[in-house]
């Protein structure tokens, strides 16, 4: 069993929350900075890709080494997303299946399968514009 079907996001945010509270770095986790963070470490992840073509982005996801270090970036990320959201008390999992929802009106399924359009470009979705 993998680590992600064994883990709650309320133990992550935990963990993440003992992390920042045991360095006395609650005071550098503002929205702001945090929110920083997350762009800054979303930035170091993408540095991976920049350049690749297909054969070198299939050459580099299929190096393990590599993709420790991919990992370790996404990490970060998902780090950071969480300090966000237990320096703003959101509700991750309240968060991502309420944009699901609003996603599935935006995108219906029926319209976009195949399709990589924003939904303003859709024909039917004038009434989100």
């Amino acid at each position: 069993m993998s680590a992600d079907e064994s883990t709650t996001i309320a133990e992550l945010k935990t963990s993440v929350q003992d992390f920042v509270h045991e360095r006395d770095w609650g005071k550098y986790h503002n929205p702001k900075d945090v929110a920083l963070s997350i762009v800054i470490e979303a930035a170091e992840l993408l540095e991976h890709f920049q350049w690749a073509d297909g054969a070198e982005l299939q050459r580099t996801m299929q190096d393990p080494e590599k993709m420790d270090r991919i990992g370790e970036e996404l990490a970060d990320v998902l780090i950071y997303c969480l300090s966000f959201a237990n320096a703003t008390g959101i509700d991750v999992a309240g968060a991502v299946r309420e944009k699901i929802e609003k996603n599935k009106v935006k995108y219906p399924a029926d319209q976009v399968r195949g399709n990589y359009r924003k939904y303003l470009e859709l024909k039917g979705n004038e009434r989100h514009r």
